[in-house]
């Protein structure tokens, strides 16, 4: 059986999943939905996807569409994964599920509800990097003591992974730091229990704080300390250091290295850990795959609904 998707946002994160797909046998995009019909029309000809519109209501209309990849404005995400649900279609949002805690718990509840697939775009559980840290502490090799990480991007007028202008506004909190609170507790293997943030001025014309400090507490007693700045003149991207118990490991997006005291680092081969190198590729795979047999997947709302009950206690700090 085919799979049939339509994937909404033509934007940068949108091609990065259509290149996924590609590599993925038994699945086809046959609805591309963004905002600007004529650029949606472009990507949809260079991608042989057979419909374009710039209304998702349009594509959910479509009977034969049986799952639906979000990758629109953070603001949009949990109206649109609603709806998707309430058409009875199996949906994959990008990061964040929503930057108000409320509107995710209303989206989870629908999908109990609904016994579809929902999934969130929590790529850093597929980056290979992530999965080997994460093979070695599922094998008792290796537990977490601290995760120091930094989230650094320059910023400062609004344009997206492509360099191009934006409609929204993105969020350190909501968005960049989500990855980083689920990823501690995911690779921790224990709920964090202690949260604390700090934010840097808010800036003029943006209204956001353009830096952020964040420090988390499991309750197996690992912690982490989180960075963020949309200040930050390069490199760009976001840093793990993992200091484990019986090793230290640093991620740059998905090259792994483990760190020695002498200061050497040996570069770890992590080519084999999955069947590709692209996280969202390997997270699309994992969506298509609980859709065909039925199950939870990994970063499944569910699961992820935690890390956003962190993102409302940091938030209300900010705000207090």
């Amino acid at each position: 059986m085919t799979i049939k998707v339509a994937l909404a946002g033509a934007g940068a994160f949108g091609i990065k999943h259509l290149d996924g797909i590609k590599n993925i046998d038994g699945v086809e995009v046959v609805s591309l939905i963004s905002r600007d019909l004529e650029k949606t029309r472009e990507v949809a000809d260079k991608y042989g996807i057979p419909h374009v519109t710039t209304d998702l209501a349009d594509s959910l209309a479509i009977k034969e569409v049986d799952a639906v990849i979000l990758c629109t404005p953070t603001q949009m995400h949990a109206a649109q994964t609603r709806a998707c649900l309430e058409a009875g279609k199996h949906v994959q949002v990008e990061i964040p599920l929503c930057d108000v805690l409320k509107e995710g718990q209303d989206v989870l509840a629908l999908q109990q509800q609904t016994g579809k697939v929902a999934m969130v775009g929590h790529t850093r559980r597929f980056n290979p990097s992530h999965q080997y840290v994460h093979n070695k502490i599922q094998a008792g090799e290796f537990n977490i003591q601290q995760m120091d990480v930094q989230t650094y991007f320059f910023r400062r007028t609004n344009m997206n992974a492509l360099g191009q202008p934006r409609s929204w506004t993105d969020h350190l909190l909501w968005h960049h730091a989500a990855h980083t609170v689920d990823l501690f507790a995911y690779q921790a293997g224990s709920p964090i229990v202690k949260a604390n943030a700090i934010q840097g001025p808010i800036h003029k014309d943006l209204g956001i704080a353009m830096d952020m400090s964040i420090q988390l507490q499991a309750a197996n007693g690992a912690i982490c300390t989180l960075s963020l700045s949309f200040n930050n003149d390069g490199p760009l991207g976001t840093f793990f250091r993992y200091i484990g118990d019986t090793a230290t490991y640093i991620a740059r997006y998905d090259d792994l290295v483990q760190s020695h005291s002498k200061g050497a680092e040996e570069a770890v081969d992590v080519s084999q850990v999955a069947v590709s190198m692209n996280g969202i590729e390997l997270q699309d795979r994992e969506f298509f795959a609980a859709i065909r047999e039925g199950r939870e997947p990994n970063s499944s709302i569910a699961q992820v609904m935690p890390c956003y009950e962190v993102l409302h206690q940091l938030e209300q700090q900010l705000n207090g």
